[in-house]
């Protein structure tokens, strides 16, 4: 990877969404601008505020998509992301903060 560049994988659930009641909301549904979560797996040299394994929240609109041995993920710069959570070691809470 190079300069700001992020590759992420998309969480293979993010297709299909479950309300609150419990319906299932398929990837096709129109629904207002909604941003997405992906896993960090790979950063460019110059990328300061993210880590390798980290989780990422993001437009889906800006993305560039990439296939490499049969799997696709997104190449995005650390300019488009809107939120970092990462897992806390202290094992109180949720494990995800913002």
């Amino acid at each position: 990877m190079l300069h700001d560049r992020l590759l992420v994988e998309l969480d293979a659930d993010a297709s299909e969404r479950r309300s609150a009641a419990g319906i299932v909301i398929p990837a096709t549904a129109v629904v207002g601008k909604r941003l997405a979560w992906a896993r960090v797996v790979a950063l460019g040299q110059q990328v300061r505020q993210v880590a390798l394994g980290d989780t990422v929240l993001f437009d889906p609109e800006d993305r560039s998509e990439v296939e490499l041995s049969g799997s696709t993920y997104l190449l995005l710069r650390e300019k488009d992301v809107h939120a970092v959570a990462r897992p806390d070691a202290t094992g109180e809470g949720t494990g995800l903060y913002l």
